[in-house]
């Protein structure tokens, strides 16, 4: 036993070692990682003391909770205190657990918590490691939060070189917090490669800083190259959110929609973006008035709305908002700000105008127009001065002979109603009108809940007035018979008093009688003619003759009156022919239709009687009359009446018999127009006084002398020119381009445009007529010569032993004397002898051409507009010499040295 107790107790040690390393592999089989926090023996409370990145962990997680009740951690892993804590000499640890409640998984981070007074002797014990480990010259990750409490100066990491192991080492850095601004923050010792901050930094100032480190010997020698290293600072939420304003104004319609958009507030937070200490939170906390609440605010985009529709701006015109703002989204030991929001309500035409009285009475005077005889008012509550206020006034009923007229004053925003058209007491003693009320803009309620219009009654009562004459109707009329005799009598004007419906007391006078046929009564008012009545005058219109009456009372009140006086017609005058003369143009016609009018009425006027009116029995013998309709007939002649004007008289009878004779000047004419035989004297052969001026006399004979003169100089230059003697001008060069390029032995040749011929001198001469050059041949010589000009004068003559010589002539038209030949005949004697010229033309002994008779010519350009000039050209166009005048500048100077040979 005794023996088996040491076994008994060694292998129960090892059981409970085994069971303890079990357990922690157990517990740490779901462990994510292991995070390591320096922090200060004391944390107070709300006190950042790091970040841990959960997303590395776990990035599904939707459910984050600590195993210290004492630490808080946040969804961007930030770790806050919830209570302050001294730190005991011992490490301090927790457990974040993270988990997702849809698929029930979870994640575990140890988080160890360690003095900062111990972080040098791990940093030299790690720098053993390193040592050992042959650790190369690399950058060490290095981070300090802002604000920190110290103590001062502050170990952030041991920078160091392998080389240390074989070298002597200094250690040094520079760039910004060493040597630049802010100057002195950062040292690092000489020997050892700590690096140590001297005092807090603010992160809003400087986010990170890049410092350079650098490993030298004591002689100066580098055996490293310059390591750099970054130092970030760690945020703290040090910075309240801002509002961009102090005070927020929006506008929104009463009445509006639950939902409706008010305004949007935004805030500001100066702190490390995308993280808690910029994740803000909107929030309204206070209103005035308190109740009801009507409004809400979108915590995140800060987006103000309605959350009733019972906004009414005539209760409340304005609400007063007390809005916060809070980062670390919203938590309780989040920093918080607030500010201040006016929502002001806008007017809408909810409210109709309505009267104050629902009848109203007025008075006025008859025959007043443009007065103002009453004013109306309307209460409406919507805001004064805008189209939800302003009102339109109407006259609904009573308004049918528009006596009156209703507006509205722009001050008072009453309705004033006026007389725009006199009224008369005699015709209406009462008028009752219904008048209406509207706003400017319309109503925006539903049309159903309550009528869109208030309505009133006036009253408008018409005073009598003491009046003048009144002329109604102001038109009056009588009638008359024309050719009435004078002092005939009527009844004229009447005007009565409107009281009494009378007319006793009432004087008339006449005011305008355009002929002065009548006068008037100046008691009665009746009229009497004074001159006899013609309803064909020229001042009738449509038989009535009007003239003007005034009327006017015991106190001198008048009115104004017309009196018509329809004149009836009677039938004193006959029918007559207006048209007097009548032309007949015998070649084409052989009639006129004449017409008739009677200036009496329709009924003692057509259908007319048409007759020949004469004595003689020339006229019945000559014409012969033709009724076409009831006004018009158809004169015609018989038995071939010679050319001439004739009078023939033709009497034209009415229904009633009145007639009268008209002569008509009938005029035969040789025409075929009437208007051919108007201005004729003569209408047989017309134009009867056709005479010439002493000027066109002149004309013509000074026209004559002229002709006379160009005939004389036409005979005289003709015999001139026979007798020059035919020879060559000398200026023969001037007037033509001679191309002369001889090569070799051979032909001169004088080229013409216009073609060329041969002669034979010496058996018998051939003349060639044309427009054909002229060529001699004398003593074997050949010579073609080239006219300027398009036609020249060629004069050839046929003879033996003599020389043919070309008289050439400056323009003009040619003429070929003594020409005798055809072409065909000039073609049929030269075309042989030109083809065994061309045979034999320059060949030596072995039958050959001479070298100069075949040449080769290179391409030089475009082609020449004269053609072609070689020997055996038979070109019978009339090409001109127009190409001569658009010479290129080399050619232009051998011209004009032609010219002025």
């Amino acid at each position: 036993m005794a023996a088996a107790r040491p076994s008994g107790s060694w292998s129960g040690a090892l059981c409970r070692l085994l069971l303890l390393t079990l357990a922690i592999l157990i517990f740490a089989s779901d462990a994510c990682k292991n995070v390591t926090l320096y922090v200060p023996s004391k944390l107070d409370a709300e006190k950042l003391i790091g970040r841990v990145n959960l997303k590395e962990c776990f990035t599904a997680a939707n459910l984050i909770h600590s195993s210290d009740p004492d630490f808080q951690i946040l969804e961007d892993g930030s770790v806050y205190t919830t209570n302050s804590i001294l730190l005991s000499s011992e490490k301090r640890s927790f457990t974040i657990l993270l988990s997702n409640t849809e698929n029930q998984e979870k994640k575990k981070i140890f988080v160890f918590l360690e003095h900062q007074t111990k972080v040098l002797k791990k940093r030299q014990t790690k720098e053993t490691v390193l040592r050992r480990a042959k650790r190369r010259w690399a950058p060490i990750p290095c981070s300090m939060l802002e604000n920190s409490l110290g103590p001062f100066p502050l170990f952030l990491q041991q920078v160091q070189s392998d080389t240390a192991q074989n070298y002597t080492i200094y250690y040094s850095i520079r760039g910004p917090g060493v040597d630049q601004e802010p100057r002195n923050l950062f040292y690092v010792e000489r020997d050892t490669g700590n690096l140590y901050c001297t005092r807090a930094v603010d992160r809003e100032q400087y986010e990170s800083f890049e410092i350079i480190a650098f490993a030298t010997t004591p002689d100066g020698y580098t055996p490293e190259l310059p390591l750099p290293l970054i130092i970030k600072i760690e945020d703290e939420n040090d910075n309240y959110p801002i509002f961009t304003e102090e005070t927020y104004t929006f506008t929104i319609f009463e009445n509006c929609r639950v939902g409706t958009t008010v305004g949007q507030v935004c805030a500001t937070d100066r702190d490390e973006p995308d993280t808690m200490h910029t994740r803000l939170k909107y929030s309204i906390i206070g209103q005035v008035p308190p109740s009801p609440t009507l409004f809400s605010m979108h915590p995140t985009t800060g987006v103000i709305t309605t959350t009733s529709s019972q906004l009414d701006r005539e209760l409340i015109d304005k609400y007063q908002l007390k809005i916060k703002v809070q980062d670390m989204d919203g938590q309780y030991f989040g920093l918080q700000t607030t500010s201040t929001c006016i929502i002001n309500i806008d007017d809408v035409n909810d409210h109709l105008p309505t009267f104050t009285r629902t009848s109203y009475v007025a008075s006025v005077e008859e025959n007043t127009v443009d007065v103002e005889i009453l004013r109306v008012t309307v209460e409406d509550k919507d805001l004064v001065n805008t189209a939800n206020w302003r009102a339109n006034y109407t006259i609904l009923k009573g308004n049918e002979n528009g006596n009156f007229k209703i507006v509205t004053d722009a001050k008072t925003n009453e309705g004033i109603l006026c007389v725009v058209k006199p009224l008369n007491y005699e015709e209406k003693q009462q008028v009752i009108l219904q008048i209406g009320v509207v706003n400017e803009a319309p109503f925006s309620r539903e049309a159903s809940s309550r009528s869109a219009m208030s309505t009133a009654t006036v009253t408008v009562n018409v005073r009598d007035q003491d009046e003048g004459p009144e002329c109604n109707p102001p038109i009056q009329t009588v009638r008359m018979s024309e050719n009435a005799a004078v002092g005939t009598t009527s009844n004229g004007y009447k005007a009565y008093d409107p009281e009494t419906r009378s007319s006793s007391g009432i004087r008339y006078k006449k005011l305008t009688d355009p002929t002065g046929w009548v006068t008037i009564d100046e008691n009665t008012g009746s009229i009497r003619v004074f001159r006899s009545l013609d309803r064909e005058a020229e001042t009738i219109r449509n038989g009535m003759y009007n003239i003007t009456v005034l009327a006017s009372d015991q106190a001198g009140r008048t009115c104004t009156g017309t009196l018509g006086i329809i004149l009836q017609d009677v039938n004193d005058n006959g029918p007559f022919i207006p048209k007097k003369t009548v032309i007949i143009c015998k070649p084409t016609m052989s009639s006129a239709e004449i017409v008739a009018v009677d200036p009496d009425e329709p009924i003692n006027g057509p259908p007319f009687d048409f007759s020949l009116e004469s004595s003689t029995s020339d006229v019945q013998r000559m014409w012969r009359l033709n009724k076409i309709n009831d006004t018009a007939a158809r004169l015609s002649y018989q038995n071939d009446p010679a050319f001439g004007s004739y009078v023939v008289p033709i009497t034209v009878r009415d229904r009633l018999g009145m007639s009268s004779v008209t002569s008509l000047d009938v005029v035969l004419c040789d025409c075929i127009t009437e208007n051919d035989c108007t201005h004729r004297a003569d209408p047989r052969i017309g134009g009867g006084g056709v005479q010439l001026g002493k000027w066109a006399i002149l004309a013509i004979l000074l026209g004559i002398a002229l002709l006379f003169c160009i005939l004389f100089t036409l005979v005289c230059g003709a015999s001139g020119i026979s007798k020059q003697p035919k020879v060559i001008p000398d200026d023969l060069a001037q007037q033509n381009l001679i191309v002369s390029n001889t090569e070799a032995p051979g032909d001169d040749k004088v080229y013409s445009a216009n073609g060329f011929t041969t002669q034979t001198v010496g058996a018998s001469a051939q003349g060639v007529c044309g427009t054909m050059g002229s060529g001699v041949k004398n003593g074997g010589q050949e010579t073609i010569e080239m006219v300027k000009g398009g036609h020249q004068t060629l004069e050839s003559c046929r003879g033996a032993g003599h020389h043919h010589t070309l008289d050439s002539c400056k323009g003009g038209h040619t003429e070929v004397d003594n020409c005798r030949y055809t072409y065909s005949e000039w073609h049929s004697f030269t075309q042989p002898r030109l083809g065994e010229k061309v045979y034999l033309c320059n060949q030596d002994e072995n039958h050959k051409h001479a070298q100069d008779y075949v040449l080769t010519y290179n391409y030089e350009g475009r082609g020449s507009v004269a053609g072609s000039v070689g020997c055996c050209s038979e070109r019978q166009e009339e090409d001109g010499l127009e190409f001569l005048d658009n010479l290129e500048p080399k050619f232009r100077t051998l011209a004009e040295a032609c010219m002025k040979r």
